[in-house]
């Protein structure tokens, strides 16, 4: 019997950025310098396939370092930590390595940087979300007001309007983030801009790929965890550029009816799924279809980032 044929179009970039790429490294070397177990505070990364991989290697995750011995070294996931987490860690004297990403920390730093000038510091982000509770956690309650939509900036009460700073997550939509934007630049016509975007390179590349590709195909599935907020947001990219599009964590998630009668479907990956889990997808779909595959490349990356000294000291 004839499969039928399919237009497979494959974004990149896609997937691993060098923040994640840095994060699993780090677990990876700590259980080779230290032995297992290593505990790690939460979810290295979210992604279920990358957490059950080192699970089985003998990383032990946690939710919270009181569930940590004070005799085992810790590692603290890529989303960054409140400053609490790691002066707990010396006051207990742990070993930690912190894996926060680079771009994650810089935002920290802009932070304590508008704490120090006196400004107001407005956050545009996800609340609950571990990046935003590092990043928040980072000066005390209060300092930080958090906002989600455009109506959210219309609420803001400030104790000095003239004198206002924002920051925002690292994962966010571009777009929706552009009007959060010039929403507060309207409210607060002197508020102070990141010295550099916040958004990192990874997220707005990823999502730069999807738009790409969207307008070659009628269908995305997006390949990420659903407690992902860049991987979420690459749905929605999609979605606004007229496709249906849907995330799975894997192939076995895809929902073979959704796309009957699609003839070109789009794939990407969120920035913390691994590039197996792209070819597990192709390689469904070559068992039903007849494949043409087809690359969307909008831009090279070729960041790197360094691993913390302490992993690398005899």
């Amino acid at each position: 019997m004839n499969k039928a044929a399919i237009n497979l179009y494959i974004a990149n970039p896609r997937g691993f950025c060098a923040g994640v790429d840095r994060a699993i490294q780090i677990v990876e070397m700590a259980l080779e310098k230290f032995g297992a177990p290593v505990y790690v505070r939460h979810e290295i990364v979210h992604n279920k396939y990358v957490v059950e991989g080192l699970k089985k290697r003998g990383a032990i995750f946690v939710d919270e370092l009181d569930e940590v011995p004070d005799d085992m070294p810790v590692v603290f996931s890529a989303h960054g930590v409140p400053k609490s987490v790691p002066a707990e860690a010396e006051r207990r004297k742990m070993l930690y390595v912190d894996a926060t990403c680079p771009l994650v920390s810089k935002v920290h730093r802009e932070a304590e940087r508008h704490d120090r000038t006196g400004h107001d510091i407005i956050m545009i982000g996800h609340a609950g979300h571990p990046e935003v509770i590092g990043t928040m956690g980072q000066l005390p309650a209060g300092r930080i007001n958090l906002v989600e939509t455009v109506e959210d900036v219309a609420s803001l009460e400030l104790n000095d309007p003239d004198n206002v700073a924002y920051i925002t997550q690292t994962t966010l939509s571009v777009d929706d983030t552009t009007d959060i934007i010039a929403a507060l630049k309207e409210r607060f016509p002197s508020i102070q801009d990141p010295k550099k975007e916040d958004i990192c390179y990874a997220t707005t590349n990823r999502q730069g790929a999807v738009k790409a590709m969207s307008e070659k195909v009628d269908a995305v599935l997006i390949i990420g965890a659903p407690n992902s907020s860049n991987s979420k947001r690459l749905v929605e990219v999609a979605s606004r550029q007229g496709c249906k599009s849907m995330l799975i964590q894997r192939a076995a998630d895809i929902d073979w009816s959704w796309l009957e009668g699609v003839g070109n479907v789009g794939i990407s990956a969120g920035a913390s799924a691994p590039e197996v889990l792209v070819e597990e997808v192709i390689d469904a779909f070559r068992n039903r279809y007849d494949v043409n595959l087809d690359q969307v490349m909008t831009v090279e990356e070729n960041v790197v980032f360094k691993v913390p000294a302490i992993l690398l000291r005899d």
